[in-house]
């Protein structure tokens, strides 16, 4: 099976254990990473990098790459509901919580 990637540039990263597809000017929400907003961030762990035909693979991590990121906002998510029982006594609980999220832009993607 033969996979044709659009001429573009773009990575994945992985922030807070999660991945994220990313390109110049993206703005994504992760989970919260400790900074105020207008604050820089450098993103080192690149799992895949793609420049037009160019793919870079890494191993974990693609040595030398660099994504440069800015702080936009720390905010709290949606509303996240947890429900609980036990069968045949008549326990229900309803728990909820609000994750707590910073919202950043990616500016640059660098090798």
């Amino acid at each position: 099976m033969i996979v044709k990637l659009a001429m573009s540039k773009f990575a994945v990263v992985e922030i807070g254990g999660s991945q994220y597809k990313v390109a110049e000017g993206d703005e994504i929400e992760v989970d919260k990473i400790e900074g105020k907003k207008g604050s820089s961030l450098n993103i080192k762990e690149i799992l895949l990098l793609v420049d037009g035909e160019k793919v870079e693979v890494g191993q974990p991590w693609v040595e030398k790459a660099k994504v440069t990121a800015e702080i936009l906002n720390q905010l709290k998510g949606k509303k996240i509901r947890v429900a609980t029982y036990k069968a045949k006594t008549g326990y229900r609980r309803v728990k909820g919580f609000y994750p707590l999220l910073t919202k950043i832009r990616v500016k640059k993607i660098s090798v």
